[in-house]
């Protein structure tokens, strides 16, 4: 069971680094809106530009924490707990703007993970 806790982990934490680092300037199929990056889809959201680098702060640390929670455990909970909200929050977004349940998927798909991640 530890095994399959750290294989999430290191899913939410590499997905998380993958979106935020990696993908940033970079639209995808999973974009909210019609957004060809990440600041246009936080403006898709309605949200301030400050506010994209301060969740993207806050997620890319989560992340982290859930990757170093590999070797010091007691990150773990704390950091899945915050990717819970964090989660929770993008998803009120896609539905405040009517996106796909296919471009909500990942927030969902990351969110159950973390629930997971706590229950084991």
């Amino acid at each position: 069971m530890e095994t399959f806790k750290i294989i999430l982990q290191l899913i939410v934490g590499l997905g998380i680094l993958n979106v935020w680092l990696l993908r940033f300037n970079k639209k995808t199929i999973y974009r909210g809106g019609e957004a060809a990056n990440m600041k246009g889809e936080f403006q898709a959201y309605g949200l301030p530009e400050k506010t994209v680098y301060l969740i993207g702060f806050i997620k890319i640390t989560l992340g982290l924490m859930l990757i170093a929670g590999i070797w010091l455990e007691n990150l773990v909970d704390p950091a899945a707990i915050g990717m819970a909200a964090m989660m929770i929050g993008a998803i009120a977004m896609h539905l405040k703007i009517k996106d796909s349940f296919k471009q909500t998927l990942p927030a969902i798909s990351l969110l159950v993970i973390c629930l997971v991640i706590l229950w084991l």
